[in-house]
């Protein structure tokens, strides 16, 4: 219990459920995220938001604003990842570059900016740039409750988003001509995913760290996915995983400070992919050998 309380007291309660916050609304997000094939633009958004960070943190330090403020700089992670998005769509248009191959080009580019302006917000006469680190790998233990209240608010409003478009969006991912056919906006739709994507991303960049962040999406959603085919039963289903994940993980990290949350978060959710890929009931390895071992027995009787 001490380790899922993130080391005790108020402020580690707040974080931990801030986390867990995430954790749900990334991994029920997540289900619709795989099942339309939009995982590496979720990943190219997520690299592409650290260059808007260091630029939100350069502009606070010059206009004397607080450089460590998590809105202004979540927002500047925002607007440069949405502009990573649009990048890549614009370079896939058209057969200029496959789709793979655009996302590949946003998230090499966007890393490697970000990273030289990490370099460059270091030679900054200002304090607190040692505090960009952690939105590169996570640090859920550094954060303040209200920085975690700002990450609960984020991604539960994703959530509710969510909630409320359900059915067009399990349409659109099962059967893009029929939602069509029906009359259902699949462009906007397709965009509200998007826009869900880059909130979910965005909100988790503290906490998971730009270059794991996707993963809590994308592992939970795989981990239900074994576990049933029901649209219905799935999403809540990979939201309660990525909570138990992000509140596991984030809580592990804390109680052994050397390791990244981002990680830490991840490993956790592999962990249990992996026992839904031995054991699950109908998709798992075990019994998958029993099946196969029940029809051989048949065969030969």
């Amino acid at each position: 219990m001490h380790v899922l309380a993130l080391g005790g007291g108020y402020n580690a309660r707040v974080v931990a459920l801030g986390v867990a916050a995430f954790g749900l609304a990334a991994g029920a997000l997540g289900c619709f995220v795989l099942l339309r094939g939009r995982a590496l633009i979720a990943d190219a958004a997520a690299h592409a938001t650290l260059p808007g960070i260091c630029l939100a943190f350069i502009l606070a330090a010059a206009m004397g604003w607080n450089p460590r403020s998590l809105p202004l700089l979540l927002g500047g992670g925002a607007l440069t990842a949405a502009l990573g998005v649009l990048v890549a769509g614009a370079l896939a248009r058209g057969g200029r570059l496959r789709d793979d191959a655009a996302m590949a080009l946003v998230i090499s580019l966007g890393f490697g900016i970000g990273v030289v302006l990490v370099s460059v917000v270091q030679s900054l006469p200002v304090g607190g740039q040692a505090g960009l680190n952690s939105f590169i790998l996570g640090q859920a233990a550094g954060m303040s409750a209200a920085d975690a209240t700002l990450i609960a608010v984020l991604a539960l409003v994703a959530l509710a988003l969510l909630t409320l478009l359900f059915r067009p969006l399990a349409v659109l991912c099962f059967d893009p001509e029929y939602a069509a056919s029906v009359g259902l906006p699949v462009r906007l739709l397709d965009l509200a995913l998007l826009g869900l994507m880059l909130a979910v991303t965005v909100a988790g960049l503290r906490a998971v760290g730009l270059i794991l962040v996707v993963s809590l999406m994308v592992v939970p959603a795989a981990t239900a996915r074994l576990a049933t085919e029901r649209l219905a039963v799935m999403v809540p289903l990979a939201g309660l995983l990525g909570a138990a994940s992000a509140w596991f993980g984030a809580g592990l990290s804390a109680a052994l400070p050397g390791l990244p949350t981002g990680a830490t978060i991840a490993l956790t959710a592999c962990a249990l992919f992996l026992l839904a890929l031995l054991f699950a009931p109908a998709r798992g390895v075990v019994a998958f050998a029993l099946r196969q071992r029940r029809l051989r027995r048949e065969a030969r009787a």
